[in-house]
């Protein structure tokens, strides 16, 4: 995956609690298909021990990548997305009070009850994180079609867990802010260029922005891509607020996770200011 800082979710995780002192990390996420779980719950069994309370654990069902690095990554295993929904069960169970006789066991992460989300842009994940009992995590930064689907299943389905009594959603979003609704157009071509290029089937680092975006795109991949992201919120602080407020309306969220893929550090930090100078505005209900 050329497009990723990297892959190494658990190693990111634990150089951020270092570096920070009270946010709460979470992976968004761990595509289990590629993994054992019992690896998976030594990993961040070890997180949580080392940054007790603040280590979340999102788990994703897709694979993100070929058959062939899939292979290298577990090689003679056997786990695929069919094993899913028992992989996240034997996942949670690494997590549990250690059973008398019990064979195996993660350490750390026996009986640390490392919280669990589902992550997805589907029913099936929203389906699953109800029968579990887990919080949900769509992904309608990038997949936007079942999302309000997605929501009204998860919760009309769902069955009180040890870790979670209510259903509680997170929805991902793109804000791209800047201090005019002009600029902030212009730091967006950055990841429409980065979403043409995956439609080519060439994927790589986020581009720098450009003036006009509509010189490099076909009427189809115009398309495809504002369906992609036609959730995205992109505009300056009144934009952004309005945005945002309309998105926590219509869906209930309980939370809201802001993705922002912006060129320019120091344009990306400026709109991380303005989502952060808007937020006490955003009201539930």
């Amino acid at each position: 995956m050329t497009g990723i800082g990297s892959a190494a979710t658990s190693v990111l995780l634990g150089y951020l609690a270092a570096g920070t002192q009270s946010i709460r990390l979470g992976s968004g996420g761990v595509m289990l298909p590629n993994h054992a779980p019992l690896v998976i719950a030594e990993q961040f069994g070890t997180l949580e021990s080392l940054y007790p309370g603040r280590i979340d654990l999102g788990l994703g069902r897709a694979p993100g990548t070929d058959q062939r690095t899939m292979m290298a990554l577990r090689r003679h295993l056997s786990g695929d997305v069919d094993t899913f929904p028992r992989d996240v069960q034997e996942l949670q169970n690494y997590f549990c009070d250690a059973q008398p006789g019990q064979p195996v066991q993660a350490v750390p992460g026996q009986g640390l009850y490392v919280p669990l989300w589902l992550l997805g842009s589907s029913l099936y994940s929203a389906q699953l994180a109800a029968q579990l009992g887990l919080p949900f995590a769509f992904a309608s930064h990038f997949a936007p079609d079942m999302l309000f689907q997605a929501l009204q299943l998860y919760r009309e389905n769902f069955k009180p867990s040890k870790q979670l009594a209510q259903p509680h959603a997170m929805v991902c979003v793109n804000v791209i802010a800047a201090d005019s609704d002009r600029d902030a157009r212009f730091l967006f071509s950055s990841m429409q260029q980065q979403f043409i290029n995956l439609r080519r089937g060439s994927p790589g680092p986020l581009p720098p922005p450009v003036d006009n975006i509509h010189a490099l795109w076909t009427a189809g991949e115009q398309y495809g891509v504002e369906q992609a992201l036609r959730m995205s919120i992109v505009g300056d602080e009144k934009t952004v607020r309005h945005g945002l407020q309309t998105l926590l309306r219509e869906t209930d969220a309980d939370e809201i996770m802001v993705n922002g893929q912006i060129f320019d550090h120091q344009a990306r930090l400026r709109s991380f200011e303005i989502v952060a100078g808007v937020k006490g505005d955003i009201v539930k209900g």
